[in-house]
Parts: C-alpha cells; sequence; structure tokens
C-alpha cells in the first residue's frame, strides 16, 4: 500500500524551515532529523533535541491514507532543502513513505532518503498534550514575536520569565540581567487577535488527543556520546565534567576495593579532582561572562581535538616560567624508584589471584621464584619485592 501526501515546494520548505533548528545532535540518533508525521487532517513537521521541541503543520485535502510517520536523517537535509529550493513556490511535491525509505517526487525530478525505521522518535504528541493540560488557568496568555528571542542569547543563557499580562511586557531576569519584551501587537498589517488559551489549545485538540496521557518531555532519548569528545557547548562541557568526577570516584572505588591497584586508584583521584576543579572554574566564568566562557570552551575543544595536549601543555609552562623539562625528570626518577622499591604490578595481581584460588578451595602447586612467595604466618601469597643483581647473588 502507498502511503503518500502532496504539498507545493513553498508549504514544504517552511515545514523544514520551522523544525530545522530544534534537531538532536548526532549523539541523540532518534532525534537527529526532521520527523514527517501524517494523519487525516495535517503533515507535521517535528523536531527535537530534548530541550526544545517543534511542531509545524500542514492542512491537507481529502488524505484518505492511513496515518504514517518517517524520520529524515540530518545529514540528508541540507541537500534535500536545496533540492526542494530548486522548485517554483506552486509546484507540487508528492511525499511518499515506503519501508526503507521516504520519496520526494515532483514533475522535475526525483530525490529519495534511506531511513532506518528501527528508530522510534518519541510521542511528541502525548508530551505536548501533557504539558498543554498542566497548566495553570487564567495565567496570562501573551502574544509574542519570535523573532525578538534570538536578541537575548548573548545575554546570561539562563534566564527566568515572568508573564505580567496578555497586552504587558513580559519580564526577564538573570543573575547579572534584567530585561523585557513587548507582546505583538501587529500581524502583518492587521492588529493581532488575542486568544484565550483553551482556545489555542482546542485549534490542536485533533492533534493532541493522539497522544499518550503520560508522555514526559524528561524521558527523552538521552545523548550516547563517544568515549571521549570535546564538546564546545558550556552547558555540555559543564555536563561532561561532572559525569567525569563521578565516573572517576566510582572506578577509584572499585579498583581500591577489588584490584587493589595503588597506581590507579591514584590516577582516578587525581582525575576525579582535576575535572572537579575544572568544573568549578568553568561555572564561575560562566556566570561572570557567558561569552568569554563560550569562548574559552571552544578554543580548548579545538586544542583537544588537535591531539597534541601534551604540546601543548609544555609550550604553555615555559611560556608561565616554569621548566618542563625537569618536571619530566623528575616524574621519570620518582617513577623508577616507585618500581625499586615495591613488587610489579603483574606479581600482586598474580598473588591475589593466588589468593582467590585459595580461598576457593582449588589446590595447585607453584615452584620457587622470584615473584610470589606464600606467607606461613599470614596465610596467604604475597608478591615479591624486585631485588638487585647483587642483592640476589
Amino acid at each position: 500500500m502507498t502511503l503518500s501526501v502532496t504539498i507545493n515546494a513553498h508549504q514544504l520548505g517552511r515545514l523544514i524551515d520551522k523544525t530545522i533548528g530544534h534537531m538532536g545532535s548526532e549523539y541523540v540518533e532518534p532525534l537527529h532529523g526532521i520527523r514527517l508525521d501524517v494523519d487525516a487532517n495535517y503533515l507535521y513537521a517535528v523536531a527535537s533535541d530534548r530541550y526544545t521541541m517543534a511542531v509545524a503543520r500542514y492542512a491537507l485535502t481529502d488524505n484518505e491514507d492511513e496515518p504514517w510517520g518517517r524520520t529524515v536523517p540530518a545529514e540528508y537535509l541540507p541537500a534535500l532543502r536545496e533540492w526542494i529550493s530548486t522548485h517554483q513556490g506552486d509546484q507540487w511535491i508528492t511525499v511518499e513513505a515506503g519501508e526503507d525509505r521516504i520519496v520526494f517526487d515532483s514533475a522535475r525530478t526525483t530525490y529519495s532518503v534511506a531511513l532506518n525505521r528501527g528508530l522510534e522518535f518519541p510521542d511528541w504528541r502525548g508530551i505536548l498534550r501533557k504539558l498543554a493540560e498542566n497548566t495553570v488557568e487564567g495565567e496570562p496568555f501573551p502574544c509574542l514575536n519570535s523573532s525578538y528571542f534570538a536578541r537575548f542569547g548573548a545575554t546570561e543563557g539562563i534566564l527566568r520569565v515572568r508573564l505580567a499580562g496578555d497586552t504587558k511586557a513580559a519580564l526577564l531576569f538573570g543573575e547579572n540581567f534584567i530585561g523585557a519584551i513587548m507582546p505583538a501587537r501587529y500581524e502583518g498589517l492587521e492588529p493581532t487577535k488575542q486568544q484565550p488559551f483553551p482556545a489555542a489549545v482546542n485549534d490542536w485538540l485533533w492533534t493532541l488527543a493522539a497522544g499518550s496521557k503520560d508522555a514526559d518531555m524528561n524521558a527523552m532519548p538521552k545523548p550516547e556520546y563517544p568515549r571521549y569528545e570535546a564538546f564546545t557547548d558550556v552547558q555540555k562541557t559543564g555536563e561532561g565534567l561532572l559525569r567525569s568526577v563521578l565516573q572517576s570516584t566510582s572506578n577509584a572505588v572499585d579498583t581500591s576495593y577489588f584490584d587493589d591497584d595503588s597506581e590507579a586508584w591514584y590516577a582516578h583521584i587525581h582525575a576525579s579532582v582535576a575535572n572537579w576543579r575544572a568544573f568549578r572554574y568553568l561555572d564561575a566564568l560562566a556566570k561572570v561572562d557567558p561569552r568569554i566562557a563560550a569562548q574559552v570552551v571552544a578554543d580548548t575543544a579545538e586544542q583537544l581535538d588537535d591531539g597534541a595536549l601534551g604540546e601543548w601543555a609544555w609550550d604553555e609552562a615555559e611560556k608561565a616560567g616554569h621548566n618542563p623539562k625537569k618536571w619530566d625528570e623528575e616524574y621519570e626518577n620518582a617513577l623508577r624508584e616507585q618500581a625499586a622499591e615495591k613488587p610489579p604490578l603483574w606479581a600482586t595481581r598474580l598473588a591475589t589471584g593466588l589468593n582467590a584460588a585459595r580461598n576457593a578451595g582449588i589446590t595447585f602447586r607453584v615452584e620457587d621464584n622470584p615473584h610470589v612467595r606464600f606467607n606461613e604466618e599470614r596465610q596467604e601469597w604475597q608478591a615479591i619485592k624486585p631485588q638487585s643483581a647483587e642483592n640476589a647473588a
């Protein structure tokens, strides 16, 4: 059965333009694209990155197909948008949903996009339905011009909003910022019409009624980052630092308890302390000057992606008047002294394994060797500190 709808090029381009800025990143694959959803009355374009959500719709006529939805992956959208732009605005485009692809067909040419049907898009209808049902009755519902929102992008990053009334300016508060935005008074040449909140919800009732009552935006798919990623966003960088602190402290406990590896334990502790310091410094800088914080994060990400972190640190140390060569020599000497004073790690792990086998009742025999020895007094296997050639003789 063929599932398809027809829309003119101008309207299809507008659907994409209205939603493309809200897509999730490549680390949230189910959200990394624009969802095209169709019911009996509308074609919808939906996008979300877990923090914002945008839904634009186009009214259909005589659509008798069953409801369907397909997600156009983000990597195809620039080319698709360019393909749409090659058409006159009033030219008709048929959007056809196949099992593993979505096809955009016009009288001039065809554009086909491969799909991953295994990705499940969130219940956007249910999410918006629950939000609409949980609003407070009688609160202000002003009409705001969306083009003004971008003016506040370079202020504080986080702003609180107080709505004073339908025809009053909305107040915006930050820690070191206060502002206001007036409601829109004209739509084109005509005055804007005041609309009560229930009337606005009713206009979308057909759409939202099909959603679940229990959907929640907090349950949206979360990013799946690679093992390491140099973020260029201040908020994501802070989140990554906090995540690293928690992981390092947890790994330190496991390492100390299960592996008895003091070097790994110290490494985890150092990582925890370094990441916590970095988070506190970044948090303070972001509150003092968000723009400088964003620039520092972007510059640091570029340096980390370069892969020559040791060279960057060496150069910075010399610029600050330090002697990194002396640091390197002191570290190497400390490692040699440490190795001479304690058994090698592999011998410690061998002793730990032998003790575990003995405690489990496994019988075995170990030949005399210079690496592990059974301590009769403590009734356990122990690793032996390496001896110099003179002492061994």
